[in-house]
């Protein structure tokens, strides 16, 4: 498995992780999800203009070997989704931190999200 886990970003125990930009988050999965995924064949995103509330379900991944739920690591408004992720799924393998993020919020709460250090440490004991 990767160890590829960027300082930058925020992590969900669910293997999402948060990009905070001014009053807005990019969310997506991470490698260590993406790689237990396997091959990502199809990426259902929340509806924009929509409203996500944190821990809860908001879209879902489909691989070759199975269909996982996708959860908000936020509660706000969805203002952008990755159309592009929707058309070519297999990028959320291949660059699941650039080219793979699925969609951006307007945080209306943010949750206390993990750290790199806390990420690494919980994929670790997994």
């Amino acid at each position: 498995m990767s160890t590829n886990i960027p300082q930058d970003l925020r992590y969900t125990a669910e293997h999402e992780w948060v990009r905070t930009e001014d009053d807005t988050v990019t969310v997506g999965v991470t490698a260590f999800a993406a790689e237990s995924l396997g091959d990502v064949v199809f990426v259902e995103l929340p509806e924009a203009g929509g409203t996500v509330t944190a821990g809860e379900v908001c879209g879902e991944i489909e691989s070759t070997k199975s269909v996982s739920e996708l959860y908000s690591p936020v509660t706000g408004e969805i203002v952008a989704l990755n159309e592009a992720v929707v058309d070519a799924p297999e990028t959320v393998n291949s660059d699941p931190y650039g080219d793979g993020w699925l969609f951006r919020v307007r945080v209306e709460s943010l949750p206390e999200l993990m750290d790199a250090d806390a990420y690494a440490a919980q994929i670790q004991e997994g």
